[in-house]
């Protein structure tokens, strides 16, 4: 047989033994992962909820939602450990990051463009040179930019 014709099949064999190997690292890191849990760690449900490990058993985990709300959830439904400071900086609220006052702040509307001062009547003026003194400043020619002068 030709080596040529055997090449293909070799390079698939070979990408999909890569690929599995990569498939079984992720899934060996999310077990360590999983295994870091211990009671009073906080962690983060695949669903997206926060909850505190109260209890971790062989299959289940026993979570603190909100003080005195416990409820059970399987081992493959943590999607995430975190630590005691993201975890407490999550439930608490606090931003990410903290403000500067050399951060300029953009506006979430465009009021602040329309340059309407006190006593203005906040309105924007989109008239274009020559609009309503019945000449028009498209394009007088027929040289078939903006189709012929009708």
């Amino acid at each position: 047989m030709d080596i040529a014709l055997l090449l293909p099949f070799i390079l698939l064999i070979g990408v999909m033994l890569l690929m599995t190997r990569s498939a079984k690292n992720r899934q060996r890191q999310v077990m360590e992962m999983r295994d870091q849990m211990e009671p009073g760690t906080g962690v983060r449900t695949i669903g997206g909820m926060y909850a505190q490990v109260k209890e971790v058993r062989d299959d289940t985990v026993l979570l603190e939602i909100t003080p005195g709300v416990h409820a059970i959830f399987a081992k493959n439904a943590i999607g995430a450990v975190l630590d005691a400071e993201e975890y407490e900086r999550i439930v608490s609220g606090e931003p990410a990051f903290a403000e500067d006052e050399d951060t300029p702040v953009v506006p979430d509307d465009a009021s602040s463009l329309t340059g309407d001062g006190p006593g203005g009547d906040g309105r924007v003026d989109l008239d274009k040179p020559g609009d309503g003194d019945g000449t028009d400043t498209r394009d007088a020619g027929d040289d078939g930019e903006n189709g012929p002068k009708s």
